[in-house]
């Protein structure tokens, strides 16, 4: 009982259960841990470029590539979440268009979607910034918190380590930030508000 998606799946869908939110989307995560975590308990929207064919009891999905947002999701929901997704946008991994600035266009395309005040879960590989070609990118946290600074403010943060264990509310001091929590390959989880 260990490893990022493990972890990160169970902690995520327990606090979208506290949450409550009236509608909850998801955007490019696993569908046979975390949305199935969450569609136990509640409906949940899937929002993802590979095309899913099964349906499944409160899992509605709708295929969609979040580097081109269509109008009609401007302000759809309260609550979203991206699970070790992000990562993956433009790199081609997925069958989508090779695009180096990929997930800073998703990460734009999500906030339009986010509600101002709704929270935006999401987790990444965490470590020294780098990307792995056809694989996935690896962030700093500094590079994280200072992407999301200007339209987010950052309520709780947790981290899966190296060794596959789970850290939750972690402190976000300058050492801890600066040495990505001693991660080479880890799993950060920031949990966001999206500012107004």
């Amino acid at each position: 009982m260990s490893g990022h998606y493990f972890h990160q799946d169970l902690y995520v869908a327990r606090r979208i259960f506290e949450h409550n939110p009236k509608r909850h989307v998801d955007v490019g995560s696993r569908t046979d841990g975390f949305v199935a975590h969450v569609a136990v308990f509640r409906e949940i929207e899937i929002f993802d470029i590979r095309e899913q064919t099964k349906q499944v009891k409160n899992v509605v999905f709708k295929k969609a590539d979040l580097t081109l947002l269509p109008p009609e999701l401007i302000n759809y929901c309260d609550s979203i979440s991206s699970l070790h997704a992000i990562e993956h946008f433009g790199l081609g991994r997925y069958n989508d268009p090779i695009d180096y600035f990929g997930y800073k266009k998703a990460i734009e395309n999500i906030t339009q979607i986010l509600q101002p005040g709704g929270k935006f879960y999401f987790a990444v590989p965490i470590g020294p910034q780098r990307i792995n070609f056809n694989a996935h990118r690896v962030f700093s946290v500094a590079y994280i918190l200072e992407l999301f600074r200007e339209k987010y403010v950052l309520d709780k943060f947790a981290y899966v380590d190296d060794a596959g264990d789970i850290h939750e509310d972690a402190a976000l001091t300058q050492e801890n930030i600066q040495q990505n929590f001693g991660c080479w390959y880890g799993c950060g989880i920031f949990e966001f508000t999206r500012k107004a």
